[in-house]
Order: C-alpha cells, then sequence, then structure tokens
C-alpha cells in the first residue's frame, strides 16, 4: 500500500510537471517584434586604419632592439574607430563610432543594430567612414526601399564587395 501511495504521488508531480510545462511551450502567445512594423537590421564587421602611421626607426634604434624584434619600420596595432550613420527619409536613424575590437584595439569594428519602422516608401542612406578624416565620410549609398510589415530589412558593408549591400 505504502509503494502504491509512493507510486501515485511520483505520477502526480510527473503530471504536473508536464502540463506546466506543455502550458508555458505554447503559452502565452508571445511574438519578438511587432507585426505592424518592419525591421531594419544593420550588421557589419570592418577593421579602420592604424590609429597611427608606421615610422621608420633610425639605425640607432634598430641596433637597441634584441635581434629577433629588428625591424625598420615601427607599426603600433591600435586601431581607429569606424563611424556609421544610418538615415531615413532625411533623419538620422543610427550614429556611432564604433571602437575596433581587440585586447590591443587591432581587431575589426563590429556592428549590430536593429530598428522598427513603419513600412512604406522609404529613403535609406547609409554611411561609413573609415580614414583618419574627422568629417565627412568615405562610403556612402541612397536607395529608395519599399518595405512591407514584418518585412526584415538588412544592411551589410563587405569592401571586398563594393561597399553597403541592402537586402
Amino acid at each position: 500500500m505504502r509503494k502504491a501511495l509512493t507510486w501515485l504521488g511520483q505520477l502526480l508531480a510527473y503530471a504536473a510537471l508536464m502540463a506546466f510545462i506543455g502550458y508555458f511551450s505554447a503559452a502565452p502567445a508571445y511574438t519578438p517584434f511587432d507585426p505592424n512594423k518592419a525591421q531594419i537590421k544593420l550588421s557589419f564587421r570592418h577593421s579602420g586604419p592604424s590609429k597611427v602611421e608606421c615610422r621608420r626607426r633610425t639605425p640607432e634604434e634598430i641596433a637597441k632592439l634584441p635581434p629577433n624584434m629588428r625591424r625598420s619600420l615601427d607599426c603600433p596595432r591600435e586601431r581607429l574607430p569606424v563611424g556609421v550613420e544610418l538615415e531615413l527619409d532625411g533623419k538620422v536613424l543610427y550614429s556611432a563610432a564604433i571602437a575596433p575590437s581587440g585586447l590591443w584595439k587591432d581587431g575589426p569594428s563590429n556592428s549590430y543594430a536593429t530598428f522598427a519602422v513603419a513600412p512604406g516608401r522609404h529613403r535609406l542612406t547609409a554611411r561609413l567612414r573609415d580614414s583618419r578624416r574627422t568629417e565627412g565620410f568615405d562610403h556612402e549609398r541612397s536607395a529608395d526601399i519599399v518595405l512591407a510589415p514584418a518585412q526584415v530589412f538588412v544592411i551589410d558593408y563587405r569592401a571586398d564587395k563594393g561597399g553597403f549591400s541592402f537586402r
């Protein structure tokens, strides 16, 4: 009798756990994004130039270095941040200076940003600065786009593929 009650208790506990998991696997309904909006995603990985230009070492400086480090050029590793700006219908949607990754700030700058926008016809402009200049941008692309509700529009930057791509 005691063993039967133990088995019945375990059965009820497992049934309650399965009912709990079963309910929350389907309800309440969750939508991670408003289906009445369109979504623009900016995602890229790009390296800016070195922060300081390489300089030529003097023969005296080279002689002071250990034999395995005797190079004529001194090139610091740190890179400049990459500037990026998104403009939608003449208004700035996103503007950032993205710092380089890595312990010594010598890796690529990584960006991932998502924006909810109204569906319809828009004028989109993407700009990127990857040089030492302080004003303006080095790369720019504009396009007229039509966004449907729940559509995901992706902006990527690939220097080897000619710059910005809109998909």
